[in-house]
């Protein structure tokens, strides 16, 4: 697998880029997490007068071997029923995205179904169809995780050498939460049960089910001298479109793109990604907080504050898509907004 070169921001900027919010027409600090946003942009691009160009929304499509065992509410076939509906123009994060102008592509990394040859707006990425079951075995190979990676690095770098400097992140994938929960508990240290949460919907019976198959899985790799180490976590438990987004992820940060970090499964994919490479955490936007128990752990790990708090658990990237306009606002104001001297207004004495 190659090594990505990911070096943090340059802050030598930092001081300049903060006069310059400072010296808008407005009270210090009153346009909140927007100043900080603003700060943050300009250090990725590394100017005063940072631009977001040809921004583009990923949707990371797999199936989970353990899906099948009752990990979650809906059947796996959900998860090509769903590609299909993204493909077709009918899912939530094609609204979003249509409404606030991002590209949109659906990424197959490993879904257990045939989608019939080359498609618009799909990119075959399928290393197999679905994970191994991770309750038996590990969900993937070394080989597979790696080819995982590599093969997410390269869609973005595509995208780089096009133009695009912010790309969001989505998945989709029967089963995903739960691997997200066990990765989030082995990268976290946080108790399993503050990890595993409802999913699609499960009742109280479903999620006490999914929270003891979860215990077997850990068990079975602890008793293997299982480690907490990020890759091995990876291949062990994750899904195919997890490991495709730590590629893509990784690939977009040593590129200097913004990363528009979605929920719950993205997020455990950026756990990933910043214990691989924490430099990585520098061009990470947190869009909103996910109403899965297990996202607070990841963004308390990650020093995160998300942008939105709707109370969202769709995925598909909806709440990265819903907050690009919030990243729009903070470069629009740093760039377009009077300062006190070229409005001549009074500043506080």
């Amino acid at each position: 697998m190659h090594s990505f070169a990911i070096s943090p921001v340059d802050r030598a900027l930092e001081k300049s880029l903060q006069n310059k919010v400072d010296r808008k027409t407005k009270p210090l600090g009153a346009l909140g997490q927007l100043e900080t946003l603003a700060v943050q942009i300009g250090l990725i691009q590394q100017t005063p007068t940072p631009a977001l160009q040809q921004p583009q929304m990923l949707v990371f499509a797999g199936d989970h071997g353990a899906a099948k065992a009752g990990v979650s509410a809906y059947p796996q076939d959900v998860t090509w029923q769903m590609v299909e509906n993204f493909l077709a123009g009918g899912a939530a994060i094609n609204i979003f995205a249509r409404r606030n102008g991002l590209g949109l592509s659906v990424l197959d990394c490993g879904v257990a179904h045939d989608f019939g040859g080359p498609r618009d707006g799909l990119i075959d990425l399928k290393v197999a169809p679905g994970t191994a079951n991770y309750l038996e075995a590990p969900a993937m190979t070394t080989a597979q995780c790696a080819q995982a990676i590599e093969q997410g690095a390269g869609v973005v770098l595509g995208l780089a050498a096009a133009g695009c400097n912010v790309v969001g992140f989505g998945e989709m994938g029967i089963g995903n939460t739960a691997a997200a929960s066990l990765i989030t508990h082995c990268l976290t240290g946080t108790p399993l049960a503050g990890c595993v949460g409802r999913g699609t919907g499960l009742d109280d019976a479903g999620l006490a089910r999914k929270q003891a198959l979860l215990e077997t899985a850990l068990t079975r790799y602890r008793a293997a001298g299982g480690a907490d180490e990020a890759f091995a976590v990876l291949a062990e438990f994750g899904g195919f479109e997890i490991a495709t987004m730590v590629g893509a992820m990784l690939a977009a940060a040593e590129a200097k793109m913004v990363l528009l970090i979605d929920g719950f499964i993205v997020g455990a994919a950026a756990l990933v990604a910043a214990r691989l490479e924490p430099a990585l955490r520098d061009y990470c936007v947190f869009c909103h907080r996910s109403a899965e128990p297990g996202h607070a752990a990841q963004l308390a790990t990650l020093g995160a504050e998300p942008l939105l708090d709707l109370g969202l658990r769709l995925g598909e990237g909806t709440g990265a898509a819903l907050a690009y306009p919030l990243l729009q606002a903070a470069v629009a104001f740093l760039n377009e907004m009077a300062s006190f001297e070229s409005a001549g207004v009074a500043d506080k004495s």
